[in-house]
């Protein structure tokens, strides 16, 4: 039947039907490419473990209400809660060792570090950082950023302070402090270690990237990346190893910093809004950056440098995670909330298919 051999109202119903299905298939696929599921007020940082086939988000809970805070360990395909793992301390920042199945959460409030076991949820050990009390004169300083030598079991975690950073080096089997490496800067948040080269790098709000020997515990290194008269504060850093290239996110200016850490010379400046988290996938060679102030996340191409796609994830895309495979990316989004006013809706995890 030609369309000629339709009547109006007959071909209205049918081009509407078509337009329905295809509207309908284009939703679902959609839906499957994105996921947000609300978990709980306070979200910060993730960890996924293929082993487990879990997901695992460190809340803080409320500020007023809730005196300790809750790791949600999520299925990481609908993003389900399957366990609730309570918290005398607040968890921040998080990270795993997959060769041991341990979970670690910094207790940024409390400066403590704690460990988990991935596997049953149950708390294994806690050790304090710095357990000097707050003054006016002391300004104890407090975990920020995880990461984990899996070769030797070993745990490093920033220790912010604004006259001064640290990164407090802990043996994960022991769970005892093994050393503290003093003089990365003044606010050095950002942690990465590339355990086949026995390097450990820290950046931090004075503009520098911070080399350090694993082997030795020594700083080798402290460079000032730009000198362009700029105000810089490089929050996060994400390691290309086989490349040996570090992606590093400024929260002072509106651009991605790509740097060769064979010689520190910056790569490359991409164009992006102000960014916190920072994640580089080797699978499929792309950076991914959070923008808080935009509520967006950017696809970046690591072989040009180009954005190639921008996700808004409103309201406050906060930390990132892959999984193993490289395949599916992980948002953690806060919802607006102030010391005067806590957000009332409990913050959300994104699942993007990639």
């Amino acid at each position: 039947m030609s369309l000629r051999q339709l009547s109006a109202p007959r071909l209205r119903r049918s081009l509407l039907l078509s337009a329905f299905l295809l509207a309908g298939s284009f939703s679902a696929h959609a839906a499957d490419e994105m996921l947000r599921k609300a978990v709980g007020k306070g979200a910060y940082e993730m960890a996924y473990s293929q082993q487990e086939n879990a997901l695992w988000l460190a809340t803080s809970q409320s500020r007023k209400t809730d005196k300790g805070g809750i790791v949600y360990r999520l299925d990481p395909v609908t993003l389900e809660v399957t366990q609730v793992i309570h918290n005398d301390l607040k968890p921040f920042g998080a990270t795993l060792n997959n060769q041991t199945q341990t979970l670690w959460f910094g207790n940024t409030i409390n400066g403590a570090v704690t460990a988990i076991d991935a596997k049953t949820g149950d708390v294994k050990g806690r050790l304090v950082l710095d357990g000097s009390e707050r003054s006016e004169t002391v300004k104890p300083l407090q975990p920020r950023e995880l990461a984990v030598d899996e070769k030797t079991n070993t745990v490093y975690i920033t220790g912010i302070g604004k006259d001064g950073s640290s990164v407090w080096v802990v043996d994960g089997d022991k769970l005892t402090l093994k050393t503290t490496i003093t003089g990365t800067g003044s606010f050095g948040t950002g942690l990465a270690v590339d355990s086949d080269k026995q390097r450990l790098y820290v950046t931090n709000g004075d503009g520098e990237l911070v080399t350090i020997d694993t082997a030795s515990n020594k700083i080798l290194t402290r460079q000032k990346l730009q000198d362009d008269g700029k105000e810089h504060f490089y929050i996060n850093i994400s390691l290309d190893k086989a490349g040996q290239r570090a992606f590093i996110t400024d929260s002072k200016q509106p651009e991605l910093l790509v740097v060769n850490l064979k010689d520190g010379k910056v790569l490359s400046k991409v164009d992006t809004q102000e960014g916190l988290a920072v994640q580089f996938n080797p699978v499929r060679n792309e950076v991914y950056v959070t923008q808080r102030k935009a509520g967006t996340v950017t696809v970046i191409d690591a072989k040009d440098y180009k954005v190639t796609k921008t996700i808004k994830t409103p309201t406050f895309p906060n930390s990132l995670t892959l999984s193993a495979d490289g395949k599916t990316l992980y948002v953690s989004v806060k919802q607006e909330s102030t010391r005067q006013k806590e957000a009332t809706a409990p913050d959300d995890v994104i699942r993007i298919a990639l």
